[in-house]
């Protein structure tokens, strides 16, 4: 006999079933019957669970945002050197291609922040978070002399984010001269320049 599912094990699957329904409809023409489709569920099953679909929509929009922040600093807690970690914050920050259901969902999100503030604030909390990631890194890196910064270390990492949310958008978008590994080597040339440092690893 299957064991039924726990609440928190529901909210997890209706949360995955909006991440689809969001892509596959877009974060403007998502409706509650499109998110119960991709669960397996009745409207109102999900309505049990999220009675206000907004809520829903937004929590599935947080967990596609974990893998460029959360994800990303639990990788680089496991690493000392500031050349690997800038190294290999710079290419987890990268779609893995022109389906990465993760990017796909923030251009989305990207797309609606003009006209929906609480999209803008959440855009604007992970970028304001990534920077911090990379400027702790840098400001690392300068300290123990690894990187001479051509720049203060926020506007390197501003720039740095910018480049990857750009190069990112170019790779969904299959631009055919623009993969992963390009767009990696390219925002990688900025970054060479930008901390005096081959960044070879």
């Amino acid at each position: 006999m299957a064991q039924r599912k726990s609440r928190s094990d529901r909210r997890i699957d209706l949360i995955e079933a909006a991440r689809r329904a969001i892509i596959r409809h877009g974060i403007d023409g998502v409706q509650l019957s499109h998110v119960a489709e991709e669960a397996g569920l009745t409207s109102g099953a999900v309505l049990y669970h999220y009675p206000d679909l907004s809520e829903l929509l937004v929590e599935a929009q947080q967990a596609g945002m974990e893998r460029f922040y959360e994800q990303r600093l639990r990788q680089l807690a496991t690493l000392t050197d500031p050349v690997e970690k800038l190294v290999v914050t710079i290419r987890s920050g990268l779609p893995t291609g022109p389906l990465d259901p993760d990017v796909r969902l923030l251009n989305e999100l990207g797309g609606a922040a003009g006209r929906n503030r609480v999209y803008g604030v959440l855009l604007t909390s992970l970028y304001d978070r990534q920077v911090s990631m990379y400027q702790a890194i840098l400001d690392t890196g300068a300290a123990i002399g690894v990187f001479r910064l051509s720049a203060d270390s926020l506007t390197i990492a501003r720039n740095l984010v910018a480049l990857e949310d750009a190069y990112g958008y170019r790779i969904t978008a299959r631009h055919p001269l623009i993969g992963p590994d390009e767009a990696a080597e390219l925002i990688l040339s900025y970054a060479r320049a930008a901390t005096g440092n081959d960044l070879i690893h």
